[in-house]
């Protein structure tokens, strides 16, 4: 009877492997999901840019129909939500890839070849490694700064040369100046170049 039933708890043992799931399937089915996440939020962060260019056309176009500079104070706030939308949804695409390069691959690596030098996802690593990027990176936070702060600003630019603005728009776009400086900052912030992740102990 013994017998019997420590060879079924054998058999069992035997089978719990083929049937739990490993490590190195949990680690890439977390792989899958990051990267899907951050392909949608790669697609999501470029429309961005084009809602941003469509609503500055539209305001533009209404505020030169109408002839009323002070329907330019629109854009301002528009361009700082969008802006900012923009900047984590870029800020979430940089930090999925540092977590891939630096935390998920090596782990995988060490799971699928523990005794060799075995690189994981090198993609990841690989096109940043490009001589250009740096110029690209450059151009692109120019772009950015022109779509999300310097045309909200040259609309207020264009509302203070105007005659007819009272006290309590002229308050309000200096809060709306203000408000799109700070973004500013942020994307100048933001160009440096990702914090390395902490290594586990």
């Amino acid at each position: 009877m013994v017998d019997r039933l420590e060879s079924a708890r054998r058999v069992g043992e035997s089978r719990m492997p083929e049937q739990g799931v490993t490590v190195g399937q949990l680690l890439l089915a977390e792989y899958q999901t990051i990267k899907d996440e951050q392909k949608a939020r790669i697609g999501f962060r470029d429309n961005l840019l084009y809602v941003t260019l469509g609503v500055v056309a539209a305001v533009i176009a209404a505020a030169a129909q109408a002839k009323q500079a002070s329907m330019l104070l629109a854009l301002p706030p528009v361009c700082v939500v969008l802006g900012w939308t923009y900047l984590v949804n870029d800020e979430k695409i940089s930090a999925i890839g540092l977590y891939v390069r630096d935390e998920l691959g090596p782990r995988l690596a060490q799971l699928a070849a523990a005794d060799s030098d075995f690189s994981t996802f090198g993609w990841e690593a690989y096109h940043r490694s490009d001589v250009r990027r740096r110029t690209r990176k450059m151009i692109q936070a120019v772009i950015d700064l022109t779509a999300f702060c310097a045309v909200p600003l040259a609309a207020l630019v264009v509302f203070w040369a105007g005659g007819d603005r009272g006290g309590l728009l002229v308050g309000l776009s200096v809060l709306e100046a203000l408000a799109v400086v700070g973004l500013g900052a942020q994307v100048l912030l933001y160009m440096r170049p990702a914090r390395p992740a902490r290594t586990p102990a």
